[in-house]
């Protein structure tokens, strides 16, 4: 295992807000042409999830690993995270394809996905609707070959003219921001939802899901590609006005990797394929879980040693700030990590917001990348105590 560091908050997130250096641009451009060309080659043959799962264990893994839903102080339809592609050429390095993905939250997760092209992808997050969102966002990629199609779907809006599978992510947001919310698509997209998912699957989903499912569909219709992470469906755009400087859906999926290459999965045909053949294949599972509760991890973390599939990667968002906030259960969630099947590889990308040591300035959030196994010793050993403990544990630079 590569020997961690423990440096100081500010450099640490100096690192984190700077991955556009030198040393990594030369890797971003190196694997800017295509998705998941890991140095570190393909995973062990011992990884041995299957390439498909069933209807049937897909829907049984979501209703069975999930915990009952808990509060989370905003809906958050979409991420704030602008720079969150930086670390794909270092992760590029460090994780082999074929092991296990972890994530939490809304669109982010997909870019990471198409590039270190995991085994099988588990989004854990505390709130029933991500769920919710993450079921419509299964349809959306399934029910659209392309890229155009699938903002279509998303946004309720006709495919505009002049668009095809060449176009990049700006003309097609550009395209996109021109055009009107249809009503009449809106309902007919919504039709072939619920067909795709009760007959096509054969899911049985409770209404309060859809009821879920329903209020992000109509929110992203009404906000279209400048909906936010402060966006309220009961007070509609408006709610955007106050926003805090967020992002809009089409600010997020017009950035790059520091270097000039926009990695997201909207970025090429390829890059959207690659998500889009996961979740043809069921191996995107949406989960309601606490990340300090006693069962959603563990129970993924038991279903990955089934198996023998290590964990590559967990995207952790900034979740832990808010685990030393609330009255210190982030003992409960390294205990809960420790059970996972991990190895020297397993990396944490951590978000961290710019008031813990970056100032005013830059973007609303930076990307750090740490040892999983690594960060556990820390905490074993008695090294973590406060979160800027976490932030000073990362992979050498």
């Amino acid at each position: 295992m590569k020997r961690t560091r423990r440096l100081g908050v500010a450099r640490v997130l100096v690192v984190g807000g700077l991955c556009a250096c030198a040393a990594l641009s030369a890797a971003a451009q190196a694997v800017s042409t295509a998705p998941a060309k890991a140095a570190t080659a393909a995973a062990s043959t011992a990884d041995r999830v299957p390439a498909q799962l069933s209807d049937t264990m897909f829907w049984r893994l979501v209703n069975e690993l999930s915990e009952p839903a808990g509060w989370f102080r905003s809906e958050n339809f979409v991420s704030n995270e602008t720079t969150w592609q930086h670390v794909i050429a270092p992760l590029l390095t460090i994780v082999p394809r074929g092991h296990a993905y972890l994530g939490v939250g809304p669109e982010q997760n997909f870019t990471y996905l198409a590039w270190l092209e995991p085994s099988i992808a588990f989004i854990v997050d505390i709130r029933r609707q991500n769920l919710a969102l993450h079921l419509l966002y299964k349809s959306y990629f399934e029910l659209a070959e392309t890229r155009a199609d699938f903002l279509s779907l998303l946004f309720a809006r006709p495919r505009p003219a002049g668009l095809d599978t060449s176009s990049s992510a700006d003309a097609l947001l550009d395209a996109y921001e021109r055009v009107a919310m249809d009503s009449a698509l809106l309902a007919s997209t919504w039709s072939r939802v619920h067909s795709h998912l009760t007959q096509t699957h054969g899911f049985t989903i409770a209404a309060e899901d859809w009821a879920l499912m329903r209020r992000v569909d109509s929110s992203f219709a009404i906000a279209g590609p400048a909906i936010n992470y402060s966006f309220v469906l009961e007070f509609g755009p408006s709610s955007m006005m106050s926003a805090r400087g967020m992002p809009t859906y089409s600010t997020l999926l017009r950035q790059d990797d520091g270097a000039g290459s926009n990695l997201s999965f909207l970025g090429s045909e390829k890059a959207y394929r690659v998500v889009r053949s996961m979740q043809q294949r069921n191996l995107i599972v949406p989960v309601t879980g606490d990340f300090a509760g006693s069962h959603a991890l563990q129970s993924v973390g038991a279903w990955l040693r089934q198996y023998n599939t290590r964990v590559g990667t967990f995207y952790l968002s900034n979740v832990e700030q808010y685990l030393f906030q609330d009255n210190n259960t982030w003992p409960k969630f390294y205990t809960n990590v420790a059970t996972l099947p991990l190895d020297s590889t397993s990396t944490f990308i951590r978000s961290v917001t710019n008031r813990w040591g970056r100032g005013s300035g830059g973007p609303l959030m930076s990307q750090l990348i740490a040892p999983m196994q690594g960060t556990i010793e820390a905490y074993r050993t008695g090294r973590v105590q406060w979160y800027g403990d976490v932030l000073s544990i990362v992979w050498p630079d």
